[in-house]
């Protein structure tokens, strides 16, 4: 739970969170109530190109928030020509620090398997071109993801998985790479063994926690509609299982994502 010194130094960054899902008379609020718990920064990630009006807007307004541009493989199959074109011009808006959400995503299937590796892989070489991190969303998709990841074409290529619940062969094999892994609420989910596994085998450097709000609420809050606010108790959780204080796990994930995305939060 959130201690009384949770914001006596810098508070954790959520690394993902989608705030775009929030009406916009709450998007303050909910920034603000967040802060007031600690948290230092948010990287909100688009789903679809249409969300970019409303994400640059948020992050040339308020400076510690920063967006990624892309399309989750959910949407890769509403992606159209002139699309790549489109997002390479407007990953150079001020505020924009990563390509993504993209990834993979068998699971549910809601885009044809080849068209989300199409457009993922489109995505990706774009981020090379601009010298640009990934935001990466890999589920029931390992092997197809680390052939990617693996792919000598994509040399160079920096990232994070996130919200990572992926095994410890694809994570090994991904820091091997140069990526960072993304912790969310799962990690205090009692059957998530598997999230917590990966977790302390993962360098300290290499981590970045996460809510991926609206979603996976931690606990105690599961259930309910996740709020970047309880990155708190993520980076709680984290700082349990490997054996340090709140305020390191804090500054180091705080770190990582500044290394990662090229900005300084205050």
């Amino acid at each position: 739970m959130i201690g009384p010194d949770q914001t006596a130094a810098r508070g954790p960054i959520d690394s993902h969170c989608h705030l775009q899902y929030c009406e916009l008379a709450e998007e303050q609020r909910t920034l603000d109530e967040a802060r007031e718990a600690g948290v230092s920064g948010f990287l909100v990630p688009a789903v679809r190109l249409a969300d970019a009006e409303r994400l640059l807007a948020l992050a040339q307004r308020e400076p510690d928030v920063w967006c990624a541009l892309g399309v989750h493989p959910h949407e890769a199959k509403t992606w159209r020509e002139g699309d790549r074109e489109r997002l390479a011009d407007l990953l150079d808006e001020p505020g924009v620090v990563a390509v993504g959400e993209c990834g993979l995503d068998f699971h549910y299937d809601h885009s044809p398997r080849a068209m989300q590796e199409r457009v993922m892989r489109e995505q990706w070489q774009l981020a090379l071109e601009k010298n640009l991190p990934v935001i990466v969303h890999n589920r029931d998709s390992n092997a197809e993801m680390l052939a990617a990841i693996e792919d000598q074409g994509f040399q160079g290529l920096r990232g994070v998985l996130h919200s990572y619940a992926g095994g410890p062969e694809l994570a090994e094999r991904s820091l091997d790479r140069g990526f960072y892994l993304g912790i969310s609420g799962m990690v205090t989910f009692r059957a998530a063994d598997n999230v917590r596994e990966v977790l302390v085998q993962t360098p300290i450097d290499r981590l970045l926690v996460e809510t991926d709000a609206p979603y996976l609420a931690p606990v105690p809050h599961r259930g309910k509609t996740n709020r970047p606010a309880w990155v708190v108790e993520v980076a709680h959780r984290v700082a349990e299982e490997l054996s340090l204080s709140y305020q390191e796990v804090s500054a180091r994930t705080g770190d990582n994502f500044s290394a990662l995305f090229g900005v300084a939060p205050g």
